[in-house]
């Protein structure tokens, strides 16, 4: 037990800012500082921590507490845990009285489990240093190399003897049940003894962001050995290899501050990174990038250069990575090292600077990356030029930025030598599928399909005030109201609401109320949504803006109209379900319809202007180019509808 005079000076030195940027990246707004939650995925921050009232909250997931409250959920401390990790932050000597066998039984698994790990690592580093076989074995391994004892001590590294349960025997002499033993992945049953996961391997040691040892790698040394060259620790209560990468405890302080963060494949290429200087790296284990890993480094930067072999597979590998950062938001960059050589070989070959300067020369942005990579592959056959096209199309359309998307639509049309009208079509195309398969699983009658075809990203500052504010009408009025069923099998379990509906479609396509009322209302409606709440009529009644008072007051007063699209020959209306089902809808499609007819009047003006001041022969091509995507547009979405729309 910690006592109560020293639980008060570790709360009254603990600064929240300081603490909780040790895990998420915070940047100063007014008083407050804010950043994204490291407590559930988003993509716009909505993570709040105010240091003068020491209280962090996310208006997104609704989470808040203190700084104690932040670790015991952020790294799953009990309540002692989280004031021993700040006591050591802060320097602050905690002195408990040692643990009965009692209370040492009813410690929890998980940190039991860290317990055991920690003492493990120290088990594994004594091991490399003072055991015979760790001097002559393990360090050499280390030493040829190239790894200085700095570099040991910073990584913890270690080794395991090929000594007969040697960590097993010793673990429980030391009070180490078997049962954690095994639940940790050091050992393993053989016969009624134990033996050692790692036996015979030097060991690398997998820390948690917050620098608790959770796991272990471990390489083999014996060359012909039938067994994998590197060996990991199992899943277990607190290792869970898809939610960590391999360094980035070491890393955090250099990725923030650098504002970048380099991602290689394996131990020794972060290691000889860190040795040659750059220090901002960190590696994915050598399995396959997980959604959870880039997460976690998204947390410290959106910047990410990935360094991968000189070979062909790791060339593959890069491809397959590119994409999953580029679907989590991250700008992402590739290095490919020399024919032959991964991070590891090249940084012991050249010298800091050399490296350095290697991968300041060969960084590359991922659309030329990839496009000459696979123009290289496609040569001249028409049909492997046509996979690539949509390789690389396909790796577009997952920037969720629209700005970025049409640089990167315009630098491979370019590349490609490709009319980027077709790229456009393409790119939003994938676009929207993925969306309605991440958003919109469930079914729609024949009559309104919920594929709706997105508005170019270059037509901007058109909008039409009836539509805009029929769709508020109708998210005042029906917001809460059940929609469509989220499972088509099971129409009983989960609904989207007409809110929800709403927004995911303005916000999928990237449109924007240019009615300040209106948009003040859609994003208050928004915000309060993701907070969790139920927006209602008071609160926009009782709102501190006039304006929006006014026209809620005026929207509420009147009854529901069925809208003009609705009222064609043929639709039968029967209950205010279904008028909702067709009315929503139509209503976005009414609204998409309207700026694109817009638009295109523009673009025509554009083009007469352009011909009589004789602009150059390229600019008026792209006008005409664009007002031909956008006639194009109304068309498809007058052919999913089956409504004859006159232009």
């Amino acid at each position: 037990m910690i006592d109560h005079d020293t639980v008060i000076r570790i709360l009254d030195a603990a600064n929240i800012v300081e603490v909780i940027q040790d895990f998420v990246t915070l940047k100063k707004r007014g008083a407050n500082y804010i950043g994204l939650c490291p407590f559930h995925h988003e993509k716009t921050p909505s993570f709040n921590v105010s240091p003068s009232k020491g209280i962090y909250k996310c208006f997104g997931c609704g989470k808040g507490g203190s700084v104690v409250n932040f670790l015991m959920e952020h790294e799953h401390f009990s309540y002692p845990e989280a004031l021993k990790y700040l006591a050591r932050k802060y320097n602050i000597e905690v002195v408990e009285k040692e643990l009965t066998d009692e209370e040492k039984r009813q410690q929890s698994e998980r940190e039991s489990l860290l317990v055991l790990t920690s003492w493990a690592q120290k088990f594994f580093t004594r091991m490399l240093n003072q055991h015979p076989e760790g001097r002559e074995v393990g360090m050499s391994y280390f030493r040829e190399r190239g790894f200085r004892e700095e570099t040991l001590k910073e990584y913890q590294l270690g080794y395991c003897p090929e000594e007969r349960g040697i960590l097993s025997k010793s673990a429980q002499q030391a009070g180490y049940k078997k049962e954690f033993l095994l639940k940790s992945g050091l050992s393993v049953e053989r016969g009624p003894e134990l033996a050692d996961r790692f036996s015979g391997r030097v060991i690398f040691p997998i820390h948690s962001i917050s620098g608790q040892v959770i796991g272990f790698g471990g390489r083999i040394l014996k060359s012909g050995e039938k067994t994998a060259k590197y060996l990991n620790s199992p899943e277990s209560e607190i290792y869970h290899k898809s939610r960590i990468v391999y360094g980035i405890f070491q890393a955090k302080r250099e990725i923030i501050s650098r504002e970048k963060c380099y991602l290689v494949e394996g131990y020794t290429d972060v290691l000889s990174l860190f040795q040659a200087g750059i220090k901002n790296v960190v590696a994915s284990s050598g399995t396959a990038l997980t959604p959870e890993q880039i997460r976690l480094i998204r947390r410290f930067t959106g910047n990410v250069t990935v360094i991968y072999d000189g070979d062909e597979a790791g060339i593959k590998a890069s491809l397959r990575g590119i994409d999953l950062l580029l679907e989590e938001g991250l700008d992402v960059r590739v290095v490919a090292m020399p024919p032959g050589e991964d991070p590891d070989s090249f940084a012991r070959k050249v010298s800091q600077n050399e490296l350095e300067e290697y991968i300041r020369n060969h960084e590359q942005d991922f659309i030329s990356f990839k496009t000459s990579l696979l123009l290289e592959e496609a040569s001249s056959d028409p049909v492997k030029r046509a996979q690539m096209i949509t390789e690389v199309v396909r790796s577009i359309a997952l920037i969720s930025d629209r700005i970025k998307r049409a640089v990167y639509i315009r630098e491979c049309a370019s590349l490609l030598d490709i009319d980027e009208k077709i790229l456009y079509t393409e790119v939003y195309q994938r676009r929207r599928k993925k969306a309605e398969e991440t958003f919109r699983k469930f079914s729609l009658d024949q009559e309104v399909r919920l594929r709706s075809t997105p508005v170019p990203s270059f037509v901007k500052e058109v909008y039409s005030e009836p539509q805009e504010k029929e769709i508020i009408r109708l998210l005042l009025h029906y917001g809460d109201r059940e929609l469509f069923p989220l499972d088509e099998l099971a129409p009983e379990s989960e609904y989207i609401s007409v809110a929800e509906y709403i927004i995911q479609e303005i916000k999928n396509d990237e449109l924007e109320f240019r009615n300040l009322v209106y948009r003040k209302i859609f994003e208050d409606y928004q915000r309060l949504l993701s907070r969790g709440e139920e927006p209602d009529h008071r609160y926009f009644i009782n709102h501190d803006d006039p304006q929006v008072r006014e026209l809620v007051a005026d929207l509420l007063s009147n009854p529901y109209v069925l809208s003009k699209v609705h009222s064609r020959k043929g639709v039968h209306v029967k209950t205010e379900d279904l008028i909702l089902k067709k009315s929503v809808p139509e209503t976005l499609i009414a609204y998409k319809t309207k700026i694109l007819k817009m638009a295109a009047q523009e673009k025509l003006s554009e083009i007469g202007k352009a011909q009589e001041k004789k602009l150059p022969t390229e600019e008026i091509t792209r006008i005409q180019q664009e007002y031909r995507i956008i006639k194009e547009v109304i068309t498809t979405i007058a052919h999913d509808r089956k409504m004859v729309i006159i232009t």
